[in-house]
């Protein structure tokens, strides 16, 4: 009993967030985490990397990690 009990509650709460979260949306909150560069940031880096400069060190320049700018470049 105390199990069926507990699955009703589970279930309720799941209701209640998603709920939650498409009123969220409707409202036009973004849910996630933030972009660690700009759309700015991304071309620049493109020219300086078309330019010569090496993809580490512009990595470190805008304090991100290699795998995060070469992602961001991919898009």
């Amino acid at each position: 009993m105390i199990g069926v009990m507990a699955e009703l509650e589970r279930s309720l709460i799941v209701e209640r967030t998603q709920a939650g979260m498409t009123e969220a949306r409707r409202r036009g909150v973004k849910f996630g985490r933030k972009k660690k560069l700009t759309p700015a940031q991304i071309t620049k880096a493109r020219k300086l990397i078309e330019a010569g400069e090496r993809v580490e060190d512009l990595a470190a320049l805008r304090n991100v990690g290699r795998t995060s700018l070469c992602r961001a470049l991919s898009v």
